[in-house]
Protein backbone atom coordinates (compact mmCIF):
# COMPACT_ATOMS: atom_id res chain seq x y z
CA UNK A 1 0.00 0.00 0.00
CA UNK A 2 1.71 3.48 -0.99
CA UNK A 3 1.75 5.69 1.74
CA UNK A 4 1.33 8.55 -0.43
CA UNK A 5 -2.56 7.26 -0.54
CA UNK A 6 -3.18 7.36 2.96
CA UNK A 7 -1.58 10.91 3.23
CA UNK A 8 -3.83 12.24 0.53
CA UNK A 9 -6.58 10.66 2.27
CA UNK A 10 -5.74 11.66 5.61
CA UNK A 11 -5.30 15.61 4.06
CA UNK A 12 -8.39 15.78 2.35
CA UNK A 13 -10.13 15.02 5.78
CA UNK A 14 -8.55 17.79 7.45
CA UNK A 15 -9.02 19.98 4.74
CA UNK A 16 -12.53 19.83 4.92
CA UNK A 17 -13.11 19.53 8.49
CA UNK A 18 -10.99 23.13 8.19
CA UNK A 19 -14.15 24.41 5.22
CA UNK A 20 -16.55 23.24 7.98
CA UNK A 21 -17.65 20.38 5.33
CA UNK A 22 -20.34 17.24 6.81
CA UNK A 23 -19.01 14.74 4.55
CA UNK A 24 -15.59 13.86 2.65
CA UNK A 25 -15.71 11.67 0.11
CA UNK A 26 -12.30 9.64 -0.27
CA UNK A 27 -10.39 7.75 -3.18
CA UNK A 28 -8.74 5.56 -3.95
CA UNK A 29 -10.07 2.65 -1.33
CA UNK A 30 -7.98 0.66 0.75
CA UNK A 31 -7.85 -1.68 3.96
CA UNK A 32 -5.39 0.54 5.96
CA UNK A 33 -7.35 3.49 4.93
CA UNK A 34 -10.30 1.39 6.20
CA UNK A 35 -8.21 0.67 9.55
CA UNK A 36 -7.18 4.02 10.02
CA UNK A 37 -10.77 5.23 9.77
CA UNK A 38 -12.28 2.73 12.17
CA UNK A 39 -9.82 3.75 14.77
CA UNK A 40 -10.51 7.42 14.54
CA UNK A 41 -14.39 5.88 14.39
CA UNK A 42 -13.87 4.05 17.91
CA UNK A 43 -12.16 7.25 19.30
CA UNK A 44 -14.43 9.54 18.46
CA UNK A 45 -13.30 12.06 15.68
CA UNK A 46 -15.41 11.03 13.36
CA UNK A 47 -18.75 10.07 12.99
CA UNK A 48 -19.25 7.49 10.85
CA UNK A 49 -17.66 6.23 7.15
CA UNK A 50 -18.93 3.81 4.99
CA UNK A 51 -17.02 1.93 1.94
CA UNK A 52 -18.58 2.08 -1.59
CA UNK A 53 -17.38 -0.85 -4.26
CA UNK A 54 -14.52 -1.74 -2.33
CA UNK A 55 -13.47 -4.59 -4.96
CA UNK A 56 -12.85 -2.09 -7.43
CA UNK A 57 -11.59 1.21 -7.70
CA UNK A 58 -14.16 3.22 -5.17
CA UNK A 59 -14.42 5.02 -2.80
CA UNK A 60 -14.83 5.97 1.15
CA UNK A 61 -17.74 8.18 2.31
CA UNK A 62 -16.87 9.78 5.94
CA UNK A 63 -19.39 12.06 8.43
CA UNK A 64 -17.38 14.46 9.65
CA UNK A 65 -17.94 15.47 13.64
CA UNK A 66 -15.48 18.92 13.67
CA UNK A 67 -12.82 16.85 16.29
CA UNK A 68 -9.43 16.42 13.75
CA UNK A 69 -6.74 18.97 14.33
CA UNK A 70 -4.35 17.31 12.42
CA UNK A 71 -3.85 14.05 10.89
CA UNK A 72 -0.97 12.99 8.76
CA UNK A 73 0.60 9.85 7.35
CA UNK A 74 4.65 9.04 7.66
CA UNK A 75 5.52 8.91 4.02
CA UNK A 76 9.20 6.84 5.14
CA UNK A 77 9.08 3.71 7.06
CA UNK A 78 9.71 4.33 10.67
CA UNK A 79 9.64 1.03 13.26
CA UNK A 80 9.17 1.13 16.59
CA UNK A 81 9.21 -1.03 19.53
CA UNK A 82 6.32 -1.57 22.13
CA UNK A 83 8.67 0.41 25.25
CA UNK A 84 9.39 3.07 22.84
CA UNK A 85 5.92 4.47 21.67
CA UNK A 86 5.56 6.23 24.40
CA UNK A 87 8.26 8.50 23.94
CA UNK A 88 7.75 8.87 19.88
CA UNK A 89 4.06 10.15 20.88
CA UNK A 90 5.42 12.61 23.29
CA UNK A 91 7.76 13.83 20.20
CA UNK A 92 5.03 14.06 17.55
CA UNK A 93 1.65 15.33 19.10
CA UNK A 94 1.18 18.69 20.99
CA UNK A 95 0.17 17.72 23.96
CA UNK A 96 -0.04 14.07 26.38
CA UNK A 97 -3.84 14.29 26.51
CA UNK A 98 -5.25 14.64 22.96
CA UNK A 99 -4.31 12.40 19.88
CA UNK A 100 -3.00 9.18 18.97
CA UNK A 101 -0.34 7.47 16.58
CA UNK A 102 -1.05 4.44 14.52
CA UNK A 103 0.94 1.42 14.36
CA UNK A 104 1.30 -1.50 11.60
CA UNK A 105 1.63 -4.42 13.61
CA UNK A 106 1.75 -8.05 13.16
CA UNK A 107 -1.75 -7.66 15.38
CA UNK A 108 -3.15 -4.94 12.29
CA UNK A 109 -3.27 -1.88 12.34
CA UNK A 110 -3.48 -0.36 16.14
CA UNK A 111 -2.96 3.09 18.45
CA UNK A 112 -0.38 3.65 20.51
CA UNK A 113 -2.14 3.04 23.73
CA UNK A 114 -3.50 -0.85 22.39
CA UNK A 115 0.16 -1.48 21.10
CA UNK A 116 1.24 -0.60 24.65
CA UNK A 117 -1.60 -2.79 26.03
CA UNK A 118 -0.40 -5.52 23.73
CA UNK A 119 3.33 -5.03 24.08
CA UNK A 120 3.54 -4.87 19.99
CA UNK A 121 5.69 -2.85 18.36
CA UNK A 122 5.63 -2.10 13.99
CA UNK A 123 6.01 0.69 11.32
CA UNK A 124 4.61 4.07 12.40
CA UNK A 125 1.76 5.17 9.70
CA UNK A 126 0.68 8.38 11.29
CA UNK A 127 -1.17 10.45 13.70
CA UNK A 128 -4.13 11.90 14.30
CA UNK A 129 -5.21 14.75 17.16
Amino acid sequence: MGRRILNDALREIVNAEKRGKATVELKPVSTVISSFLNIMKYRGYIKNFEVHDPHRVGRITVELQGRVNDCRALTYRQDIKAKDIEKYKTLKLPTRQWGYVLISTSDGVLDNEEAIRRNVGGQVLGYFH
